[in-house]
């Protein structure tokens, strides 16, 4: 830990919390020494020192309960993005995470004492797909459909917040991490000698190691100077080319086979199930906030946070 962090204390409801980053975040937690609560649709596949609580994401029910009295609420619910964009796919996606947030905020209505602060998820996709530009937080939005999922994600935050909580909005990137997420993916494709560029190459990848994530998350929760909208990504983004290049390095693998943008098209829908445009398109963010007010990473280079997972 480092000599300036605030560790967070109490208990901590964390929605969505079954997932990937919601079990990184509340392992992390825990040992911190917080109590933590997961509510939401299944049962984590994992066993931890956490409770949780059945939420099916649209109504209030005795779930409800858990925020009286709690430390914080941190909102990660949302159905993923990795997946293919059919209609009803992207109706999910928005629906699931405006919702949600709005069914928390009538929960939070309902309570004596509610958390003081409330931390929601976003993404940096916020941003677009921007070939060279390098955002941060005063950039302009883009466009598209998860640009405008943000939005709408973020509109419902404030509508449902209550005045008197603290609110910080991180807009997450692209997290690295052993147990879940996109990550494990390209490592089985990377030791299977796949892992070359994708399309020209160019396309932003902002990426941040889980560790980060946890430590960007518990500062949000446990200090008062953090207020408003953050983006959540290491100080140092690469392009896809280099990305790959720093994986297939850190997994001792001399091949990587490129993949031009009609190959990607093709495979992404028939064998990975998931949206091409991933993979073809990103972006480059840095978080100028989180620079200001003095967040130190534990990985700031893409080589180190591989490194590690690796």
């Amino acid at each position: 830990m480092h000599a300036d962090e605030v560790s967070p204390a109490g208990r901590v409801v964390i929605a969505g919390g079954s997932g990937f980053l919601g079990l990184s975040l509340a392992r992390y937690l825990i040992a911190q020494g917080c109590e933590v609560v997961l509510i939401s649709r299944n049962r984590p596949d994992e066993i931890g020192d956490w409770a949780h609580v059945a939420w099916d994401g649209r109504t209030v029910g005795d779930w409800a309960n858990q925020l009286e009295g709690a430390t914080a609420l941190v909102n990660l619910a949302g159905r993923t993005v990795d997946c293919i964009k059919s209609p009803d796919h992207c109706d999910e996606i928005l629906r699931s995470r405006v919702e949600s947030t709005e069914v928390l905020g009538e929960a939070l209505r309902g309570v004596g004492t509610p958390p003081p602060v409330w931390v929601q998820m976003s993404t940096a996709h916020r941003y677009g797909d921007p070939p060279e530009v390098v955002c941060d937080e005063d950039s302009a939005f883009g466009y598209g459909l998860a640009p405008f999922v943000g939005q709408a994600w973020e509109n419902a935050y404030a509508r449902a917040v209550l005045p008197q909580m603290r609110q910080v909005i991180l807009r997450t990137s692209f997290v690295l991490g052993r147990s879940g997420g996109a990550f494990r993916t390209l490592s089985r494709l990377a030791r299977l000698g796949l892992a070359g560029t994708v399309g020209r190459g160019r396309q932003g990848i902002s990426w941040l190691h889980e560790l980060d994530m946890n430590r960007i998350f518990a500062r949000a929760i446990a200090s008062s100077e953090m207020n408003g909208a953050y983006i959540a990504t290491a100080p140092n983004p690469v392009s896809n080319a280099d990305f790959m290049r720093e994986l297939r390095r850190a997994l001792k693998v001399p091949i990587g086979l490129p993949a031009t943008e009609w190959m990607v098209r093709i495979a992404s829908r028939i064998i990975l199930k998931t949206d091409p445009e991933l993979a073809i398109y990103g972006r480059y963010c840095v978080s100028k906030r989180l620079q200001e007010e003095g967040f130190e990473f534990e990985y700031p280079e893409l080589a180190l946070a591989l490194a590690d997972l690796c």
